[in-house]
């Protein structure tokens, strides 16, 4: 068994005042402060939030300024093009930017970063592209906000450039560590991570901010502001696909975008869904982020996301239908590449000294480099450590990072940016290039010099809500649970925990031997069901030595043969 560490939520509040007032179970209540929605106001917003809820797009700095640039460039006739990235919120941002701006009459193309060719992100190569191609000014979806020497090229061939994103800052240290942040030279930028920037909600990913400006626009053509929804669905595909924070009006996109989701009109999607066997109206976001998403990321990833831009804007029927075929089977290319490259990197870390490391650095120079995140993902899971992967790439190594909650990557890499020739992210995940495979070794030591991480931050933490007895579920607390929805990064499902359980027998299931369902009993001799999904025999081992468990579990409904039955769901044990 892996180690872990048992934490209970203990946050404090008047529960019961608040399941008063809104009506709902107290548990419900201590859940809902254990994810800091704290003030009456906030509580209407994260349980009953709707679209009226949602922040005016003209309180980001410079939206205005971006909307009536392009709402003249349009006017005057000149050619926009449109610059976004290749994964699921690039690809979302710019089938809104371009549907959106076409809609409102714009002369306006598309080109999307080749992952391998061009790299991430606003290059002078593309600039200098639009530029001979005679385009007029463009504008970025998820990217821009780092590309100051590309934007600044731009500005000397005459274009005219708009940025939109949502990504950090870039900034430099003085010698007293004050930061300086640097805005690249484009005529509007809009991003609510800018410092200076009023709006309320900072967290949007690039498809929400592009969503903004084409609502901005629109309501200043006077076309009514429920048009701008058309795009919901794929605001909330961007969101729950870019694992955004399931916080304040990302929750609104998601519920919303869900709900147009399961009736959506768009082709591209319509055959996606269909040929993943699923029922559109049963589309969830754990679909989106573990089915759908990685389809609409694999083209980006394995070939060119052109492709999944053109799923999305397929006029047929015929057409949508086989590029959702091609990209089905991309995302099984991916997936298989990722397993092998997961073994491998698995394998060098636990047979060096490595494994020694506060911070994975592992080469796998033949890896694909798209691959190379999802791997270091893997990697931090398998063993709880910030990771990375680098690969040999055109320019001499690329690699990405993905982090654990103790160490924020983009701060720890600005440590050693000497040692880079690019990067860029977030606290949890960043990117990176190094001129050539003799740096990899200085970069690796850097950055575990420069660890200050702790054997306890490399113990996984298990958060506990709510200690609560099996004798407490019932179908209501479970249906007022659904309230608590959409769930992910931000807003983690609930987890509830109860020690003293007897296991009165247990069944293994499935190919992989991962499925046990188990019947349980508390000391009062009141059983329930339960079921884990994880390595079967491992559990059985641990119950045969251990017949009295402790478990974290969420509970369920079990539907069979029309009956409902109620059971958990164990997600930890001990």
């Amino acid at each position: 068994m892996k180690k872990e560490r048992w934490v209970v939520s203990a946050k404090r509040a008047d529960f019961q005042a608040i399941a008063d007032r809104f009506g709902i179970d107290p548990v419900i209540a201590r859940l809902i402060r254990n994810r800091d929605v704290t003030g009456e106001k906030e509580i209407e917003e994260y349980l009953f939030g709707d679209l009226e809820q949602l922040h005016d797009p003209l309180l980001m700095k410079d939206m205005e300024r971006a909307a009536d640039l392009i709402a003249e460039k349009i006017r005057e006739k000149k050619p926009i093009r449109i610059i976004g990235d290749y994964d699921i919120d690039g690809v979302t941002a710019t089938y809104i930017l371009l549907t959106g701006l076409k809609d409102l009459g714009a002369d306006a193309d598309v080109r999307i970063p080749d992952r391998i060719a061009d790299g991430y992100g606003l290059n002078e190569h593309l600039v200098q592209f639009a530029a001979d191609e005679g385009r007029d000014t463009i504008v970025t979806c998820d990217n821009g906000i780092a590309a100051g020497s590309q934007i600044r090229l731009a500005k000397e061939l005459g274009m005219t450039v708009v940025v939109t994103d949502h990504h950090e800052v870039p900034f430099e240290e003085d010698e007293n560590g004050e930061r300086r942040y640097i805005l690249p030279p484009a005529d509007a930028v809009v991003n609510p991570k800018q410092k200076d920037c009023s709006y309320p909600f900072p967290g949007l990913c690039g498809a929400a901010v592009a969503w903004k400006l084409i609502q901005t626009m629109e309501a200043k053509a006077g076309i009514p502001k429920e048009h701008s929804f058309r795009f919901l669905e794929f605001v909330a595909i961007a969101t729950i696909g870019d694992v955004m924070d399931l916080q304040g009006e990302n929750r609104i996109f998601v519920k919303a975008g869900l709900r147009a989701l399961h009736k959506t009109q768009n082709l591209g999607l319509q055959e996606l869904i269909r040929v993943q066997g699923i029922e559109a109206e049963n589309v969830t976001p754990y679909h989106i982020g573990f089915v759908l998403g990685p389809c609409i990321n694999a083209s980006g990833r394995l070939d060119t996301a052109e492709h999944s831009l053109k799923l999305l804007c397929a006029k047929t029927r015929e057409e949508a239908a086989k590029l959702a075929g091609d990209l089905k089977d991309l995302n099984e290319s991916r997936k298989e590449l990722t397993r092998q490259g997961e073994a491998k990197a698995i394998e060098l870390v636990e047979t060096s000294p490595l494994q020694n490391d506060k911070v994975l650095v592992v080469y796998l120079p033949d890896c694909h480099e798209s691959l190379a995140g999802i791997i270091a993902g893997r990697l931090r899971e398998h063993f709880h450590k910030p990771s990375f992967v680098l690969t040999r790439s055109e320019e001499g190594v690329k690699g990405s990072g993905r982090s654990i909650e103790a160490y924020s990557m983009y701060e720890e890499l600005c440590k050693c940016k000497e040692l880079m020739t690019k990067f860029g992210g977030h606290p949890m995940a960043a990117g990176l290039s190094l001129a050539g495979e003799e740096m990899i070794e200085p970069f690796r030591r850097a950055l575990n010099d420069n660890s200050m991480l702790t054997e306890e931050d490399f113990v996984e933490k298990v958060v506990i809500d709510v200690p609560m007895p099996i004798t407490y579920i019932t179908k209501n607390l479970i249906r007022q649970l659904s309230l608590l929805e959409p769930f992910g990064k931000g807003n983690t499902k609930p987890l509830f925990a109860q020690k003293g359980l007897t296991v009165l027998n247990y069944r293994i299931f499935g190919k992989n031997r991962n499925v046990v369902k188990v019947q349980l009993a508390d000391a009062g001799g009141y059983q329930m069901d339960g079921v884990y999904f994880g390595e079967g025999e491992a559990f059985a081992a641990y119950v045969d030595a251990h017949p009295t468990l402790s478990v974290a579990y969420y509970p369920s409904i079990d539907t069979w043969n029309g009956r409902d039955k109620l059971q958990i769901n164990i997600q930890s044990y001990f």
